[in-house]
């Protein structure tokens, strides 16, 4: 109940006005949000290399309404991989970029994903200069296909564009299957948005168990799979499978969102596992947010004591 009252706030303009003007929600959305520009976030990319993480970016920002608002999107990120390339962070994907298809214009009601397509492509030339990534964020369920076609429609030409299954959805397993090739990057989470029970499993317990038959097919698989969890039991799931596919260490990789059990992520890092942070930035940081609490509602507490009072 908790879950989906959070994800429901995640869209009222009532719950946005209310948090957002609050005194000090700047300051404990600092703990998940590396800051409101490219500056600020390049800046906390560069910590999180020198410790040992990898990082994904994300410039915070959905359902753009138009062509214009959708290349300065595209805009944005090949700014921010261009400063992140001057920094020395991006040689080897060592900082990629996450990007929401919606952002870059893929729910235009005219040519959408023909737009997106284009900005992703451009963002992807960017990337492949600087030395580094792109990876497709996975939204809502209505989103899954187009997401999808567009990951088909670049990747001749950018064979290392990643994607996000989110194993949430029923779908999922057959999706992995599909994706799975050589090559492929592909990141498993268990997702974030609600959905109805037609398309989405509604219990922790059938989410976990989709989780663990998509790992399998990505691991068994010829792609570079990336197991985007927090969960201390679905991580020990992974690293079992990983052993008994006999993957080196350099053939997948963990994430992990920002803010979120950094100990777990240096303590992966340093048995020796690839792990990479989950670094959003930027204003528009109110859906992100509430969504991050829904997938851990036991942050709300903090959070909430942390509207009211500096402490």
């Amino acid at each position: 109940m908790l879950r989906r009252t959070l994800l429901a706030a995640s869209g009222s303009d009532r719950a946005r006005r209310l948090i957002t003007s609050a005194p000090y929600a700047r300051g404990v959305v600092s703990r998940y949000v590396a800051g409101d520009d490219a500056a600020e976030a390049v800046a906390v990319t560069r910590r999180l290399l020198a410790s040992g993480l990898l990082v994904s970016l994300d410039y915070l920002g959905e359902d753009t309404a138009d062509p214009e608002q959708a290349a300065a999107v595209a805009g944005e990120y090949i700014r921010l991989i261009a400063a992140l390339a001057a920094a020395g962070l991006s040689a080897g994907g060592g900082a990629e970029v996450s990007v929401k298809p919606t952002a870059v214009g893929v729910g235009l009601a005219e040519h959408g994903e023909k737009t997106a397509a284009e900005n992703i492509s451009r963002i992807c030339v960017a990337a492949r200069e600087a030395g580094t990534t792109v990876t497709l964020d996975m939204e809502e369920h209505t989103w899954v296909e187009p997401t999808l076609r567009l990951v088909a429609q670049l990747r001749d030409e950018f064979p290392d564009l990643g994607c996000v299954i989110q194993s949430g959805l029923r779908r999922s397993v057959s999706d992995c299957a599909g994706l799975a090739r050589p090559g492929s990057r592909v990141r498993l989470c268990k997702g974030a948005y609600r959905a109805p029970e037609s398309v989405a499993y509604l219990t922790r317990r059938d989410v976990d168990r989709s989780y663990v038959r998509c790992l399998r097919v990505l691991l068994d698989g010829p792609g570079y799979p990336m197991v985007a969890t927090h969960d201390p039991r679905l991580i020990s799931i992974a690293a079992a499978q990983v052993g008994l596919a006999g993957r080196p260490a350099d053939s997948f990789e963990y994430q992990m969102l920002y803010g979120v059990r950094a100990i777990e992520q240096q303590r992966l890092a340093a048995a020796g596992a690839a792990v990479r942070v989950y670094l959003p930035y930027g204003r528009d940081w109110y859906s992100y947010l509430l969504r991050r609490l829904a997938e851990r509602p036991a942050n709300l507490m903090f959070f909430l004591r942390s509207l009211a009072t500096r402490s």
